[in-house]
């Protein structure tokens, strides 16, 4: 009875490692029988020489029997702009690739193009994964669009040096350090014939200017943006789009990532700086989106000539703040300033800031904010600068607070405000708001005809559209003295007789 319980045992053990030692003759061939997630894989939109993202195709056998794929390459061979990856295996050929039975495999994808004629500004590259040869062979398709561009970056030699900048303290006063570089003569002007993309600070030099035209996309790399240096300048010169898709007349400025899972995604860059002492800067037409800071423009007490005059302009979606304004003599005009992961407009150390039309509305969604929409500041800290003005007429100061204005005074130097036809978002019942006379709608020297709170009916927004519908509160509600001074919106339609209040005059939702 034992010899007959230890001979079962050994048949057994034998029947389990038997079937434990697979080898590769009990695979079946795959026979063109495999299946996949998708019969196309598109990279979406690429810069040259910029690689994409990683996309993921998933390759199935649905038959009872363990397959074995003979061969899975790609079709234009070792030259091919992709690479592949098949279950952790980097290359762009393989072999004898096994899937069990009612299993799958990953094979991850990513490509980095070269445009090699400066004459194509765009390149459709396609290529296909191909699995087994002839007469069982399948393939997947792959398709990107690279688009070709101008690169500005610091070059290591003796003509560009990369040059350390001090861009701001953090909230613990940790420095914030970038590198820079000089943009030479020949880079001084940037045209709609290809997009730019920027790694590293590019800096203005002093006594220089930068143009930008109509139409420019500009492009930054993680922590790159424009540094305009003392005595430097910039001028953009966007104008209004007929066509509200293309937006050929804009100037956009943006990350250098192309794909659709980046075109909501802040923090991809870092600033646009005007730096203290720079002075007759012009933006019109311009859109900034998915920075650290959209744009930080600091001035100097005696400047006498405007540190900035800011039209028809959109900054939205970026970490900290949209605008941050430090002791700078600016004037905004059909200016909307969205969503910020802090303040929307910050203004500091004083200055002299005149907003007409302005949408100042943070609907930030990508997380929680503590600070609101609008915060004007001349505390402790500031050194003793004057806010010499701060008008804001036919204006919303608005958000997805309760409060969405802040006013700290230091109660020691001048710190002047005015509010005209505007709508503002406050609940005194707040009990976290400062109650004080900087807060009191019937001082008629402070706010004039002023809403507060109320239904503005925006179009998205989630998606920083702030355009206005026709069953808002602000309707025919601007002064019309102000209007006159911008009588055409954002969008270029009249405001006059009839002004609403904002950037943009209302119109019937799609």
């Amino acid at each position: 009875m034992r010899n007959r319980i230890l001979i079962a045992f050994s048949i057994l053990l034998c029947i389990l490692w038997s079937t434990s030692c697979r080898k590769d003759f009990e695979y079946a061939p795959s026979n063109g029988n495999l299946s996949f997630s998708k019969d196309t894989v598109y990279l979406d939109t690429v810069f040259a020489s910029i690689g994409s993202s990683t996309y993921t195709l998933k390759v199935f056998n649905d038959t009872k029997d363990d397959i074995i794929i003979p061969n899975i390459s790609l079709k234009n061979g070792p030259e091919s702009f992709y690479r592949l990856n098949v279950d952790g295996v980097a290359g762009k050929q393989f072999n004898d690739i096994p899937i069990y039975a009612q299993d799958s495999l990953f094979i991850l994808i990513e490509t980095t193009i070269s445009i090699i004629d400066g004459s194509i500004k765009e390149l459709l590259y396609t290529d296909a994964i191909q699995f087994d040869k002839e007469p069982f062979q399948q393939s997947v398709e792959l398709v990107t669009l690279a688009k070709d561009a101008i690169f500005l970056y610091p070059k290591d030699n003796s003509e560009i040096e990369s040059e350390t900048i001090n861009l701001y303290r953090d909230e613990a006063g940790n420095p914030i350090d970038i590198s820079g570089f000089e943009l030479k003569d020949e880079e001084l002007y940037f045209t709609n014939n290809k997009p730019f993309v920027i790694y590293g600070y590019a800096i203005i030099p002093d006594e220089k200017e930068l143009i930008i035209e109509a139409g420019a996309r500009i492009h930054f790399h993680k922590n790159s943006g424009i540094y305009v240096k003392d005595g430097a300048k910039l001028i953009v010169n966007g104008t209004l789009s007929k066509d509200s898709v293309a937006l050929e007349g804009e100037v956009i400025f943006e990350g250098d990532r192309l794909e659709p899972e980046f075109a909501e995604t802040p923090g991809q860059w870092g600033a646009l700086w005007i730096t203290a002492g720079s002075t007759n800067n012009a933006i019109n037409h311009l859109t900034i989106k998915n920075g650290e800071i959209g744009l930080f423009v600091e001035g100097l007490s005696n400047d006498i000539e405007s540190t900035l005059i800011i039209e028809n302009s959109q900054i939205y979606n970026n970490t900290r703040y949209n605008l941050w304004a430090k002791n700078a003599k600016l004037e905004a005009t059909n200016l909307v300033l969205g969503g910020a992961g802090s303040t929307s407009l910050l203004i500091e150390n004083g200055g002299n800031y005149t907003f007409i039309h302005s949408t100042i509305a943070n609907y930030w969604n990508s997380g929680f904010r503590y600070n609101t929409a609008l915060e004007i500041k001349n505390d402790s800290q500031d050194n003793g600068f004057d806010l010499v003005k701060a008008d804001f007429k036919n204006c919303i100061i608005d958000g997805n607070r309760q409060n969405e204005i802040s006013l700290i005074s230091d109660n020691q130097n001048s710190f002047n405000f005015n509010f005209l036809n505007c709508f503002i978002k406050y609940s005194q019942n707040d009990s976290s708001s400062p109650l004080n006379n900087l807060y009191d709608f019937t001082n008629s020297e402070l706010y004039s005809d002023i809403i507060l709170n109320g239904e503005i009916d925006y179009f998205l927004t989630t998606k920083n559209d702030f355009r206005i519908g026709l069953d808002s509160d602000i309707i025919n509600k601007g002064d019309l003295d102000a209007a006159n001074y911008s009588p055409l919106d954002i969008n270029g339609k009249l405001r006059i007789p009839a002004p609403d209040l904002g950037a943009f005059q209302a119109v019937k939702k799609e």
